[in-house]
């Protein structure tokens, strides 16, 4: 995974909560995809054998997304992962390490934060409206986009990549996840002047595409 976009990212990834337009999602059953309460501790307490570890990457990269909806029991265990490795960051690093889901869902969890991170810039989201101006629906997001462009709009679609992975549609994360790096891309590309933050989410959706690309062959 390509360095900048991680690096643009602070704080709370994992503890994401939907936004005030989004239903609350539950957990079938008592966490169904919960992490191993023994291989937790012997991973936290380095005794983990190095052949488990991938099974243990496995199990959290399934816990990981609507994370928030977890128990009390299953959010303990991750965090204990998590502050093992140094914090979300290290997390993200140590899953990317780790082809397949692990590595998807670093990936898809890296723009979900970066797509959450703009929606609150308002020059990105004018980019946007001014690029709907002009193609209204783009490729891959035709059932997904509402008609108009608001500080929402990026918002919806990070829940909706996340919602997509809870459910187990990968495919169709990934998907979706590939057409709103192209159209932030082609927006910040029909954007002019190009400015400073325009052109860093240019080159951060380039990165993310790539990234989402290469993982998703590879898993």
């Amino acid at each position: 995974m390509h360095d900048k976009p991680l690096s643009q990212l602070a704080g709370h990834l994992l503890r994401r909560l939907p936004g005030a337009s989004h239903p609350a999602r539950r957990r079938v059953g008592p966490d169904r995809f919960g992490l191993d309460e023994e291989k937790v501790l012997r991973f936290t307490e380095d005794r983990l054998d190095p052949a488990e570890e991938p099974r243990l990457a496995q199990e959290v990269a399934e816990v990981l997304p609507l994370g928030w909806s977890l128990s009390p029991r299953a959010k303990e265990r991750l965090h204990a992962v998590t502050e093992h490795l140094g914090g979300e960051r290290r997390l993200l690093e140590w899953l990317d390490r780790h082809p397949g889901l692990p590595r998807l869902t670093a990936r898809l969890v890296v723009l979900m934060g970066t797509l959450d991170r703009y929606s609150d810039d308002a020059e990105v989201v004018e980019a946007l409206r001014a690029s709907r101006a002009e193609d209204p629906f783009p490729a891959g997001l035709e059932n997904v986009l509402p008609p108009g462009t608001s500080e929402e709009t990026l918002g919806d679609i990070s829940y909706r990549i996340d919602e997509l992975l809870f459910e187990r549609h990968t495919q169709d994360a990934t998907r979706l996840a590939l057409a709103t790096t192209d159209w932030l891309r082609d927006a910040a590309r029909r954007s002019a002047p190009s400015s400073a933050g325009i052109s860093e989410m240019r080159d951060l959706m380039a990165h993310l595409h790539k990234d989402i690309s290469e993982a998703d062959a590879a898993a």
